[in-house]
């Protein structure tokens, strides 16, 4: 039995297909058939159902699923520590949600640079649901989303409470106003992040409690495509206050929302359980020290 035979096995447990898991592994869908059948040969047990193109784990399958994370992860725990050497080079590989990892990723790698010269800093941007597989898989050793965060294998650190804010062009006719509420954009047309965003979620729930639904007419995948559209007059958006930049001050004017105060909540997840390696310790230090979430940028 070998450990890549584990992590195919539990991969096709995740994904419940073949395909997608071998596409998630890298390898070819015959090779991930063959390790499985030759796995299932060394235990003596069939681990899947195929029913269709979808494999359900057996019997068998869900006890012995339970041992296979709990060995790979002391193997990926038993790695980690080894290669924590001071002396050595570390390496680390954390994420952010699009919406924070532009402002605060490049400054922390920079300053790592100097500050940790053996650290080695990877670096992923991608939504809230899939950093939280990450870091549950092992894909990551950690990282910054906004809240809520469910899984209770996650471990949750409080970073930073952070104001989100009306975004209008300098030309729309609420850019003068002396104060906005929450109902007055009842009407309006928004540009938002695609809707598996966090920040999209969070908007639409705050808008929900107004008692209205957002008209959306613009999913981007990056706020600098959305401050574009808002600028042009296209739309509004409800935006951190981290996105606000020196450049935007020709284009763009943010302004606070009258009696409502929506913001969110930015947090530091690892795995509960995996070894916390003097790279990420160190890589959370500069994260806490720097709370890189200045009003301009």
């Amino acid at each position: 039995m070998e450990l890549y035979q584990l992590r195919s096995f539990v991969t096709v447990s995740e994904t419940e297909n073949f395909t997608r898991a071998s596409e998630r592994l890298n390898i070819t869908q015959p090779t991930l058939s063959q390790q499985i059948i030759n796995l299932e040969k060394n235990l003596g047990h069939k681990l899947f159902h195929r029913l269709g193109r979808r494999a359900v784990l057996t019997e068998p399958g869900q006890v012995f699923l339970k041992r296979a994370r709990r060995i790979l992860l002391e193997a990926d725990n038993a790695t980690k520590e080894l290669s924590d050497h001071p002396g050595l080079d570390r390496r680390i590989t954390v994420g952010a949600i699009p919406s924070i990892a532009p402002y605060i990723l490049p400054a922390l790698i920079a300053q790592a640079r100097i500050e940790y010269p053996h650290l080695q800093i990877h670096a992923r941007e991608d939504f809230r649901a899939d950093l939280v597989q990450g870091v549950q898989d092992g894909g990551l050793d950690l990282a910054i989303v906004s809240m809520p965060v469910r899984e209770t294998s996650i471990s949750i650190e409080p970073l930073t409470r952070e104001p989100l804010l009306l975004v209008v062009g300098k030309q729309h006719p609420l850019a003068n106003a002396k104060a906005v509420r929450a109902t007055d954009l009842a009407q309006e047309t928004f540009a938002m992040l695609g809707t598996s965003s966090a920040l999209a979620e969070k908007v639409r729930d705050f808008c929900g409690d107004h008692q209205f639904n957002p008209r959306i007419a613009y999913h981007c995948s990056q706020i600098a495509t959305v401050k574009s559209l808002v600028a042009l007059g296209v739309g509004i958006s409800i935006l951190p206050r981290s996105a606000q930049s020196s450049k935007d001050i020709d284009n763009l004017v943010y302004l606070p929302l009258s009696g409502s105060n929506p913001e969110r909540e930015l947090v530091i997840i690892r795995h509960l359980q995996r070894f916390q390696s003097r790279g990420a310790t160190q890589f959370i230090k500069m994260l806490k020290e720097g709370v890189v979430f200045s009003t301009v940028n």
